[in-house]
């Protein structure tokens, strides 16, 4: 199948950055859209962004449009979350997912393989 190893999660302070990345490892040929998604403690997931594999057409969430930004390397299979001007409320595990539908989508039901989540906390 298709294994999701997310890293890069940490801790930094509001107005700062982190970048997360996740690598696709298995039968990364039927996956179509990468997406991430974000649960903090007492909420429901949300979703961040996605991106497709093949062109790169790519979707946020509206609370993080224009401060994170999502990015492939088709040759290491790798799907990144660069996070700028990162807030408190961003505070959350961030968990990568592969849908095997090129089209992208929002709706984590779509997605048919998740990774573990690495957790990121923005400090005040």
């Amino acid at each position: 199948q298709v294994q999701l190893v997310e890293s890069g999660g940490g801790l930094v302070q509001a107005g700062g950055s982190l970048r997360v990345s996740c690598v696709v490892s298995g039968r990364t040929q039927i996956t179509g859209t990468m997406g991430w998604f974000r649960q903090a403690p007492g909420k429901e997931r949300e979703f961040v962004a996605f991106i497709t594999w093949n062109a790169g057409r790519t979707s946020y969430a509206d609370s993080v449009k224009g401060r994170f930004t999502i990015s492939r390397d088709i040759a290491k299979s790798t799907v990144s979350l660069q996070m700028n001007s990162l807030k408190p409320e961003d505070t959350a595990i961030y968990s990568c997912a592969a849908d095997r539908s090129r089209w992208g989508s929002s709706d984590p039901v779509e997605y048919d393989y998740w990774g573990q989540g690495t957790q990121v906390t923005v400090s005040s």
